[in-house]
């Protein structure tokens, strides 16, 4: 079983504690702050309060048998910095880190983490891109100009199927899958023959442009 290391139990730390549990993966969470440990002991393996920007501490917890870990100090870079290096001094091959800044994101990024994750920006950009067109119900950016985007069903795509409306040549995407919200089925990598409802959202993926460009279609 896999075993993850949370060190910050705040609102982004309490998250990611909850959700790796939830999958059944073993979590250790720590944090100074007793309450929150408190709340965080019914979502982990084990859930500790402790300084996680010692050693000593992590070592006690396991952290060294980790396949990865999250640090989340919440504003302080060097909280963030120090329970970074000590996570790699327990040598943690995988290290995540929510950041605040670009700035911190950087100094960050020069230890040498394997991601920095910046939740504000994240969620400002989704937000961005739903309030900017009604049909877009949610966005995720993975990067490098690219994501993935659900969407409602433009009225002229109603009552065609996926190989008709061909989305990779006209607007450079992929649908990924077609959610039937009526009936709350999923269907991933939809076959082309699929045809689309006014009961339908449809996930698509490819670049910000092209995606923003379908999203404008009336």
């Amino acid at each position: 079983m896999k075993r993850f290391v949370v060190v910050g139990l705040g609102n982004f730390g309490m998250s990611v504690t909850e959700a790796l549990h939830a999958r059944g993966y073993e979590v250790i969470a720590v944090d100074i702050d007793e309450a929150a440990v408190d709340r965080a002991a019914r979502h982990a393996t084990r859930a500790v309060v402790g300084d996680g920007r010692e050693t000593t501490t992590l070592q006690r917890l396991g952290a060294e048998d980790a396949d990865a870990a999250v640090v989340s100090t919440g504003r302080s870079v060097t909280a963030s910095i120090l329970a970074t290096m000590a996570l790699q001094d327990l040598g943690v091959p995988e290290i995540y880190v929510d950041v605040i800044s670009r700035n911190q994101a950087r100094v960050l990024e020069k230890l040498g983490v394997t991601e920095t994750i910046f939740p504000e920006r994240e969620s400002g950009l989704r937000l961005a891109r739903r309030i900017a067109s009604v049909r877009i119900l949610n966005y995720i950016d993975v990067g490098a100009g690219f994501g993935v985007q659900e969407m409602t069903i433009p009225a002229n795509w109603v009552g065609q199927c996926l190989r008709e409306l061909d989305l990779p040549g006209k607007f450079g995407i992929s649908a990924i899958a077609v959610h039937d919200v009526k009936r709350n089925v999923m269907t991933p990598t939809p076959g082309q023959d699929v045809e689309l409802t006014a009961d339908h959202t449809l996930l698509v993926a490819g670049s910000a442009d092209n995606l923003a460009r379908a999203a404008d279609v009336k």
